[in-house]
């Protein structure tokens, strides 16, 4: 039986590594730090603040790696959720090189927290972004020139429309930039991994140790059901899991589900057959398809999503559908697993990094780069505790606005705009 708390259909729980049980708080503890949640941005915080000097407690509601850093779809980019062009527009070339060097910055320090520690997560090179109509091939071709050009790019590269059906096997793509610099890897046991990391800092987790109260005082006290820690910091790091602990920060974010399905094991020929080269790839719709192989040659397919706190009552067939458009040839594989996870979106896609008070940190909205963004969270945070806080004032300065109509109201407004383009996706 899978671990309790975990989704027992996931893929990633049946190939977990180092799934071992944290204890529950009880009593009171003291700390440097008191971080909440411990999926990547929590487990990086803390394993940065070990590494120079502080205490640090971290507490779960459920277990580590129980959100989106235990079911996501397991894609590393080297880019923010939107493009540097879109960015110089947005923020001005400043500020997007700016976002560019923590970019950089953020695939080193995924790619450095593996190496230095050890962590089993099947890291594999590449990533694939490929053009889902015909007009955006042009786009894509320009949009490696300019990083080329402006920002001296050298991972980046155009695949026109035929190499890209040498590389996978499906004839929907008109172009697609490959992306060397980007990655795949097991999730779950990358998150697992730095929870082991980060105990053996001496850093204190806690599961099944949901967060009721924060005083807001200095020292801060944190409350649960069965304890409490006192801290000089607290460092908030649900995302999209916050709910209702801080109102204040909430309607900044939107909660989105996302599905994934992995089939029955194809065989290696099989498997190089869809993706010939083993990178990770997505597509640019505006309710993307991302998809790459398991380590025992299985496809794992991420694909469409929904906005409410009701699940397809089939997961699988919900997700099979958009992967026979992709792979029509796959329509007599059997899907082994179907699982489902909650990832959080800001209104312009751009992570929403703040203080609640001048004690108190919280970084949330990665908007589907989880891997490399929220990692870089942690260590942003764990430079702002320690009172070098330029970078992750940089992050601050970008003003994330709430979402129209607040926590309540948000979502009537993001199912139109959703419906609007899902619609584009459709159209030629």
């Amino acid at each position: 039986m899978p671990p309790q708390g975990h989704p027992a259909s996931s893929y990633y729980v049946a190939t977990a590594k180092g799934l071992e049980p944290h204890p529950v708080l009880r009593g009171a503890e003291t700390a440097d730090v008191c971080v909440i949640g411990a999926g990547y941005t929590g487990l990086s915080t803390a394993i940065h603040l070990a590494e120079r000097g502080f205490s640090v407690v971290v507490l779960e509601a459920e277990r580590v790696g129980w959100g989106a850093s235990g079911r996501n779809g397991g894609q590393l980019g080297t880019t923010h959720r939107k493009d540097q062009q879109t960015l110089e527009t947005m923020l001005g070339p400043e500020w997007a090189h700016r976002l560019w060097s923590l970019a950089v910055d953020s695939v080193a320090t995924v790619k450095g927290l593996i190496a230095d520690n050890a962590i089993d997560c099947n890291l594999k090179p590449g990533i694939l972004h490929t053009a889902w109509k015909e007009g955006e091939a042009p786009e894509l071709r320009a949009e490696v020139e300019h990083m080329q050009r402006e920002y001296g790019v050298t991972t980046l590269r155009y695949v026109p429309a035929d190499e890209v059906h040498e590389m996978v096997g499906t004839k929907r793509y008109f172009g697609a930039i490959l992306d060397m610099g980007g990655a795949h890897l097991h999730p779950l046991n990358y998150c697992l991994g730095l929870a082991c990391a980060a105990t053996a800092k001496g850093v204190r987790i806690f599961e099944n140790s949901r967060v009721t109260d924060i005083a807001k005082t200095d020292p801060a006290r944190v409350t649960t059901a069965e304890g409490s820690v006192t801290a000089r910091h607290v460092v908030l790091a649900c995302n999209a899991y916050l709910g209702n602990l801080v109102p204040r920060i909430a309607g900044h974010i939107m909660p989105v589900n996302n599905f994934i399905l992995a089939t029955e094991p194809l065989g290696e020929a099989g498997a190089r057959a869809l993706i010939r080269d083993d990178v990770g790839v997505q597509d640019t719709k505006f309710v993307i398809d991302y998809y790459r192989l398991s380590a025992d040659h299985r496809l794992l397919f991420g694909g469409g999503e929904n906005y409410s706190g009701r699940l397809p009552r089939d997961l699988a067939a919900f997700v099979r559908k958009p992967m026979l458009r992709v792979f029509p040839q796959l329509k007599d594989v059997r899907i082994d697993y179907a699982w489902s996870g909650t990832l959080a979106i800001t209104m312009p896609r751009i992570p929403d990094f703040g203080r609640i008070a001048p004690n108190i940190f919280y970084a949330q909205g990665y908007s589907g780069q989880g891997i490399n963004l929220a990692t870089l969270a942690g260590k942003l945070l764990a430079e702002a505790v320690a009172g070098q806080a330029e970078r992750f004032d940089w992050m601050v300065d970008i003003k994330v606005p709430n979402f129209p109509g607040g926590t309540w109201l948000r979502y009537p407004g993001l199912l139109a705009g959703v419906w609007w383009y899902t619609l584009k996706d459709r159209l030629p």
